[in-house]
């Protein structure tokens, strides 16, 4: 239920369609706004933001409150309005540090091991007003307050948020008689409502004042012309139930059969996300028909538009409203078999990995992607947006891969959607944490399926990703792991991707002798299989180990046997550099007259190569080592057709 923001402009939700009442409330929030803080008080500057709190029941309306106290001071806050959901589709609250990530990418900003820090930083005296949605406590509100007193920070929760310090808590209750009165003849029209005015009031009574409530009926009312509001009262069960799920269940058991049945697998929507197309995969029916369900369900309040960007022009997205979720997971597991949902996900998740593939797709060059494989008001204009949809839409990805992976009958489907998933993230080159927990289902599908390949590739791109984040030590327990599974499945493109990452990470380890044989080892494998290229690339690794470590002769071994191999393979610009580095290693070595004779044939085949800077310096090696012999005319005439190749708009100098 996350949403992306930006760091200016409007990146709240919408508001509901029909606000009503909470005057008193306001006026209460907007006092508190300009009350001095404790720490003003006591004469200190501000540890962190004002932090309001709006309590109450779901139901209540403590979201639809705290965006339009948002909307209504946003002149005071220019630097933007951001938004965030802290509980997750299935009721489970994000942690601080996911919060963090999101926000940041609504900044512009990549997260780092540290994101609740790196976001109060970007955060750092700017006047943003941050609304923190369904806070489950203290612990995942704290770490997300921006330092200062230049923000505001609106926070709803069903209850107080301990741990946070000088917070301002506004609790909600039913709306007044009045208002609720008004929010049905909104709905419906005043003239049923004028008809029978103590059959409105009776049934705000009976909803408890709660807006959701009536949002039901009113929207059960709309549906029904020739129907009373006193109809609508007999109609409400009068039992124990609260009536939040009174009204629910009286809405649900009069729906129509098949939209019924789409309201209850609406819970499948990945991360409450859901447009018509996605409803029409979820219930096997017309495209037509679901679009005019989801409208049905918007004006019941179950479902509100959102503001992201979609694959098509034509789709317009919603988000399951946070009341209504566990309603919809409730009667789903009542209303529904298990192969009968694990059917609807499946085909849903179908649907998802084409619109993800033709996402990766748009980043391919012209008529190379895969625009075909989707309906036409699926597909994404340009480059750009499919990648503004794949940043928006990537926690509700990964929310359809984890329930693939926990249903642990769609392997084959999450498999698809996790690697699709990370092929758009390579397209489009955004460096997303979330690769990790990709490539982790991807493990967990493989260890499960029992594939060895698969395990072997994913522990190495987890071993990759460890390592890019600075956990060596991590990384060379992913990379040994791979190897067993490379081995046992034998598959030896892994095996050697291993080999060579646990020399790249000894090496970073300090421990330079282990990465020398790891490389070894690499350049055995690589050697066996004829794979001229990486041997060259390991011999040239393991020449600059040995010549860091004053080990001459071993590099120039190296060097040699890489020259050979770029030889073999007809690379003029490689075999090129690498003679360039065997002249180097021979100066070293005391061996000057053999250095130039190698750097003379090194500017034959960089001159072939047509490579100009490479040709500038081997002159360069060349005259150091003239001078070195005393050949002063020689070295100045090499350095003069050095100069002769430099590009007069580079000012560097190699």
């Amino acid at each position: 239920m996350s949403d992306e923001v930006t760091s200016s402009g409007d990146a709240l939700p919408p508001d509901p369609e029909r606000f009503v009442g909470r005057e008193r409330e306001l006026r209460e929030l907007r006092a508190d706004i300009d009350t001095p803080s404790l720490d003003a008080l006591r004469g200190r500057p501000a540890a962190t933001c004002r932090v309001l709190l709006i309590a109450g029941r779901p139901g209540a309306g403590r979201t639809a409150l705290a965006l339009r106290l948002a909307r209504e001071q946003a002149a005071r806050h220019p630097d933007g309005l951001l938004y965030a959901a802290l509980t997750d589709a299935q009721g489970e609250p994000r942690t601080s540090g996911e919060v963090a990530a999101q926000l940041l990418r609504g900044l512009g900003r990549e997260a780092d091991d540290e994101p609740e820090a790196a976001l109060r930083e970007a955060l750092r005296e700017r006047r943003v007003l941050l609304v923190l949605d369904d806070a489950a406590s203290g612990e995942q509100v704290a770490p997300l307050l921006p330092h200062g007193d230049a923000a505001l920070v609106v926070a709803t929760s069903r209850g107080p948020l301990a741990g946070v310090a000088d917070v301002r808590p506004c609790t909600l209750g039913g709306l007044q008689s009045a208002a609720c009165v008004e929010l049905l003849a909104q709905a419906i029209g005043s003239t049923r409502v004028t008809c029978d005015p103590r059959a409105a009031e009776t049934l705000a009574e009976r909803c408890g004042g709660s807006p959701a409530a009536l949002r039901l009926m009113a929207g059960w009312l709309a549906d029904r012309p020739g129907t009373s509001v006193a109809d609508a009262v007999r109609a409400l069960p009068d039992d124990d139930a609260a009536p939040l799920e009174r009204a629910f269940g009286m809405v649900a058991a009069q729906l129509p059969g098949p939209a019924a049945r789409l309201m209850r697998l609406l819970a499948l929507a990945p991360g409450a996300l859901v447009d018509a197309h996605l409803a029409s995969a979820l219930a096997g029916c017309a495209l037509q028909t679901a679009r005019d369900a989801l409208e049905d369900f918007a004006r019941y309040g179950l479902l509100r538009r959102d503001p992201g960007p979609g694959a098509g022009t034509e789709q317009a997205a919603y988000r399951i409203a946070g009341w209504a979720a566990p309603l919809l997971r409730e009667a789903l597991e009542a209303g529904e078999r298990t192969q009968e949902v694990r059917l609807a996900r499946a085909r849903m998740l179908e649907r998802t990995v084409r619109l993800v593939r033709a996402c990766a797709g748009r980043a391919a060059a012209p008529g190379e992607d895969a625009a075909d494989e989707v309906p036409p008001a699926l597909r994404f204009a340009d480059r750009e947006a499919a990648a503004a949809w794949l940043r928006r839409r990537l926690p509700e990805l990964l929310a359809a891969a984890r329930a693939a992976v926990a249903d642990g009958e769609l392997d084959t489907l999450a498999r698809r959607l996790a690697s699709a998933a990370v092929l758009a993230l390579d397209a489009h080159g955004q460096p997303a944490p979330e690769r990790y927990e990709l490539h982790g289902l991807l493990l967990e599908v493989a260890e499960r399926r029992g594939p060895d390949r698969e395990r072997a590739a994913a522990l190495v791109n987890l071993g990759d990703l460890d390592a890019a984040a600075g956990r060596t030590k991590d990384a060379v327990a992913r990379y040994r792991a791979a190897l067993d599974a490379a081995r046992a499945g034998r598959d030896a493109f892994t095996l050697g991707r291993a080999l060579e990452a646990l020399g790249d990470s000894h090496l970073e380890l300090g421990d330079r002798e282990r990465a020398a044989d790891w490389y070894g080892r690499a350049l055995a494998q690589r050697g066996e299989r004829g794979e001229l290229a990486d041997a060259a690339r390991l011999h040239s690794r393991l020449a600059l180990l040995h010549t860091d470590d004053g080990r001459r002769q071993a590099a120039l071994r190296e060097w040699r046997a890489a020259a050979a191999a770029y030889r073999r393979l007809r690379d003029h610009t490689g075999y090129a550099a690498t003679l360039a580095e065997v002249a180097r290693a021979q100066e070293a070595s005391g061996a000057a007259e053999e250095s130039l004779r190698t750097g003379q044939e090194a500017l034959r085949w960089a001159r072939q190569a047509d490579d100009a800077p490479l040709q500038r310096a081997v002159l360069l090696g060349m005259a150091r080592v003239l001078e070195r012999l005393g050949d002063t005319e020689g070295a100045r005439l090499q350095r003069e057709a050095a100069d002769g190749l430099t590009d007069p708009g580079d000012a560097s100098d190699s």
